[in-house]
């Protein structure tokens, strides 16, 4: 199959850049991957695991003749590496990103791309709780989705060539505002992984139960809490320092929920937390049914190692 692009340049190769590297190779997606981490540690792994062709010391050098660009660095970097790499960037490359944030992304990063630069935010639904250039693997986006939000003036030929490329990469395409996308996600990432941060650190403060217990007898839903809060705390941090608006406005309608919940609760209203869980379990059905997540027990693990 023919190389859809010469060179790809990975800024950041943690988790989704090196499934990004993974997915190239088994999909002959480019010809050169060249990388750069800021860390010379992450960057002696990213050799030692053959995740690129080349290695560079600083982001600017990376880039040089890069066909493609991907930010997938935690969205809070975003700026000064913008800065950072306009000057090498070739005419005619595609810039785009993986974070999980796009308006505040499109902010930081458009006042620095130069003309003849295609700049096509974009966000990868896809990861797992770990991180770093060892934990990546090339099937990690196949049947997720992959959301870009081509701004104002943004170029067809070069949206339709970043499409191509996650599709070949396994992942099925939308197309939204950013604005749009930061509302969608903060309610179905955002505030959930919010919820977990803060259920786990609630039961390691809980003084009437010692956190051997906590440990000892994690039932299924706090187990499954505490796989969320162990995603990067860097990114994570960045993330809601960048979607504060839609994630406050989310919080604000969870909260309201949530008391009435608890005023459910308290009276003894049988019906409308029947009628809740009910609801509840329709859009799970839905989520499976939709291909998102598996119907198998125990949520698909191996009871042996989940125990």
């Amino acid at each position: 199959m023919t190389a859809l692009f010469d060179r790809v340049a990975l800024i950041g190769v943690g988790l989704i850049g090196s499934s990004l590297s993974h997915a190239m190779r088994a999909h002959g997606l480019a010809v050169h991957v060249s990388a750069h981490a800021r860390s010379a540690a992450t960057r002696s792994k990213v050799k030692d695991l053959g995740l690129a062709h080349s290695v560079h010391d600083s982001a600017a050098a990376a880039v040089v003749d890069a066909d493609l660009v991907i930010l997938c660095s935690p969205v809070g970097s975003y700026g000064a590496l913008a800065a950072e790499i306009a000057p090498a960037l070739k005419p005619g490359a595609i810039l785009t990103d993986v974070g999980s944030v796009k308006a505040a992304v499109a902010k930081d990063i458009g006042p620095h791309v130069p003309a003849g630069v295609h700049f096509i935010p974009g966000h990868p639904i896809a990861g797992t709780e770990q991180s770093g250039p060892e934990s990546g693997f090339a099937t990690l986006f196949a049947n997720r989705w992959c959301i870009l939000t081509p701004l104002p003036g943004c170029d067809p030929v070069a949206l339709a060539k970043l499409e191509t490329f996650w599709r070949r990469c396994g992942s099925d395409v939308e197309v939204m505002t950013p604005e749009h996308h930061d509302l969608v996600l903060a309610i179905t990432s955002h505030l959930p992984h919010l919820i977990a941060y803060n259920i786990v650190a609630t039961a390691a403060d809980l003084e009437e139960v010692t956190s051997s217990e906590v440990i000892k007898y994690s039932a299924g839903g706090f187990r499954d809490f505490t796989r969320i809060a162990a995603s990067d705390p860097t990114m994570w941090r960045d993330v809601f320092l960048n979607n504060r608006e839609a994630v406050l406005e989310m919080l604000g309608r969870f909260t309201e929920d949530l008391s009435a919940l608890q005023r459910a609760i308290r009276w003894g209203d049988g019906e409308t937390l029947f009628t809740l869980f009910s609801r509840s379990r329709e859009i799970r059905r839905g989520i499976i049914a939709a291909g998102q997540d598996t119907a198998a027990p125990n949520f698909g693990r191996n009871p042996e190692k989940s125990q």
